[in-house]
């Protein structure tokens, strides 16, 4: 019975991708959300570059509902794609529906966020998430140096990522690289004691969320300290930890604002950053992984290996999943322009 089952979807995949599809074959992209103009950029990018290449596209955003995107990942395959992108909301959840389009010959390439639990993940395209962190902590240690010279032990505060997001522990493990020698050594001062993935974990990377933990950071532990540095590892949840700062005069009168890292190049940071109040963002150039991804989708659809730099890091619990690493890049104040404006990633009309 499952195999009749598969062998019909198959047939129905086929005769539907003839009657959808251009000649040299139909890609579907599955994206988590559209809260985050990162992940905009990343299927508007994937889309031009496929079409360019010749082929036809089912893009998708889930908007960070699990059942939504297991709904739409189902409907490619039956759809007829030839290959699947795949950016996940959650990536321990999607076994059943990668089962199914290896069932139906479909290759998966995990798009930025490893998919996990899962034999059928055929390749990866990331940036090294683990230098992301590293570039992060070296960021805030270095303004707190240039900003707070005379102040240590230094106040700092840790900000986790989504706990359903694989990339989330490479970020602060990368970050803890750095600064956890230097907790060791009395330098960094975590004053509430919270650290690890499982006490400042922000899911869904929701910057309310980071607004209100950061708001109960300051009543419970810094009514007569000073914030010095918090690790953010996104954009998003920035922009809240920033606003919970500000809201208790954190950036005015003679209260510096603390030193505050993130992620993704987003447009409030960027302008964030030429105000004075983040210190840092880092850029990955979704054009670049999404370049990757095509290229991964061109190779397969050729019946060729797609290029690959990286065959030990990613190990998602079933099978350790070749992938492609970018490498990231700090972005501040003083290289901000050339970063993501002389690059074309944002026009610099969103900053006059």
């Amino acid at each position: 019975m499952i195999f009749k089952k598969f062998a019909a979807l198959a047939a129905a995949s086929l005769m539907l991708a003839a009657g959808s599809a251009q000649a040299d074959g139909l890609v579907g992209i599955a994206m988590p959300t559209k809260s985050s103009a990162r992940w905009i950029s990343d299927g508007d990018s994937m889309v031009k570059q496929l079409k360019a290449a010749g082929y036809d596209t089912i893009l998708q955003y889930a908007e960070d509902d699990i059942p939504n995107q297991v709904a739409q990942i189902e409907n490619m395959i039956t759809r007829g794609v030839n290959v699947l992108v795949i950016a996940a909301i959650d990536g321990t959840t999607l076994s059943n529906a990668l089962e199914n389009a290896h069932y139906a010959d479909i290759p998966v390439i995990a798009y930025d966020r490893l998919i996990r639990d899962s034999d059928y993940v055929s390749y990866y395209a990331t940036f090294d998430n683990f230098k992301v962190g590293v570039e992060q902590a070296t960021s805030l240690v270095d303004g707190l140096k240039e900003r707070f010279p005379d102040a240590k032990p230094w106040n700092v505060e840790l900000f986790g990522g989504s706990p359903d997001d694989n990339n989330a522990y490479f970020f602060y493990n990368g970050a803890m690289s750095v600064l956890q020698p230097l907790i060791d050594d009395g330098s960094i001062d975590v004053v509430s004691g919270q650290e690890g993935m499982d006490k400042v974990g922000t899911l869904r990377w929701d910057g309310a969320v980071a607004q209100a933990r950061m708001d109960n950071l300051l009543s419970a532990y810094y009514t007569d300290k000073h914030v010095n540095g918090v690790l953010s590892p996104y954009d998003g949840l920035s922009i809240g930890i920033l606003s919970s700062l500000k809201g208790v005069g954190y950036g005015s009168g003679d209260t510096p604002m603390p030193i505050v890292t993130g992620q993704d190049a987003e447009i409030p940071s960027i302008k964030s950053i030429i105000a004075g109040e983040q210190y840092s963002t880092v850029f990955k150039d979704t054009r670049e992984l999404a370049g990757v991804a095509v290229n991964m989708v061109n190779a397969l659809m050729q019946g060729k290996e797609p290029e690959i730099n990286d065959t030990t890091t990613y190990d998602n619990g079933k099978k350790v999943v070749p992938a492609y690493l970018l490498e990231p890049k700090l972005v501040d104040k003083s290289n901000w322009k050339e970063l993501v404006v002389d690059s074309g990633y944002h026009d610099a009309s969103n900053f006059q």
